[in-house]
């Protein structure tokens, strides 16, 4: 490392901040209780992760995991169908894995949570008012009992690392625990609802697309506030902001038909 001459912020905010040297990541986090979760996790998991090279708080080094990213959030996916298929599988391998033994968020937490940026989004002004409303609707079908899985727990489309239709490794675990199966295959396919059939194929069981597409809008409508005040922009194209407005748009359209045929 000592002859590399540049280092590359991957990702920076209040919390944590997270750089490149060569072949090296450092994730630098004020609360080691989320670097804990990740260490654990990934020796957990059944899935291809980061090589962890060290570790002096609040310092963690990774290896750099071969391949290139699934897609990104926002942008169309250079992947092919088999690999978002392989992805699917990968996560379904994590599910069908021994719970972790730390418990995720509640249903409690979550609902209350959701109740609390959607007051947000309404007071700031933030979303027109209908679109709030309809995304709350339609994010009531993911309030439900699940049966908790090992779940990564942000299994953004960045976070999944492939090389040509394999799954080389999925990073950041730091919000791994037990929860909702279809949190992850939502928070997978989020601004990318054009591979959920070919990660619903790999992941070889019926699962419940109502329950995915409500999970869009409630991580969507939870993630709005936390990307502004972090220096993010959630109304990026493709992003949050365009997810709601999508998701809004098709609720619109769906109780309209249900009205006509009434």
């Amino acid at each position: 490392m000592a002859d590399v001459e540049e280092v590359e912020v991957v990702v920076a905010h209040h919390e944590c901040a997270t750089l490149r040297i060569g072949d090296v990541f450092l994730k630098v986090d004020a609360d080691q209780a989320r670097t804990d979760v990740e260490v654990e996790a990934m020796a957990r998991a059944p899935v291809p992760t980061p090589e962890v090279l060290w570790r002096k708080p609040p310092v963690l080094a990774l290896a750099a995991l071969p391949g290139t990213a699934l897609g990104r959030l926002g942008e169309p996916s250079p992947a092919s169908s088999a690999a978002w298929a392989a992805a699917g599988s990968a996560v379904r391998m994590l599910h069908d894995a021994p719970l972790p033994p730390w418990p995720g968020r509640s249903l409690d937490e979550i609902a209350s949570e959701l109740d609390g940026e959607c007051e947000w989004l309404g007071t700031n002004g933030v979303l027109p008012a209908d679109v709030v409303t309809r995304n709350r609707r339609v994010a009531e079908a993911a309030l439900r009992p699940w049966t908790p899985v090992f779940t990564h727990g942000d299994l953004q489309v960045a976070h999944v690392f492939v090389a040509g239709d394999e799954i080389t490794g999925v990073l950041d675990w730091s919000e791994a625990g037990r929860g909702d199966a279809l949190f992850d295959l939502a928070t997978l396919t989020l601004g990318h609802e054009e591979h959920l059939g070919d990660v619903v194929a790999g992941y070889g069981t019926d699962v419940d697309l109502d329950v995915i597409r409500a999970w869009w809008s409630l991580r969507s409508l939870l993630g709005v506030r936390w990307l502004v005040e972090h220096g993010f922009d959630p109304a990026s194209p493709g992003c949050e902001v365009d997810v709601l407005r999508t998701q809004a748009m098709r609720d619109r359209r769906e109780r309209g038909s249900a009205s006509a045929a009434q």
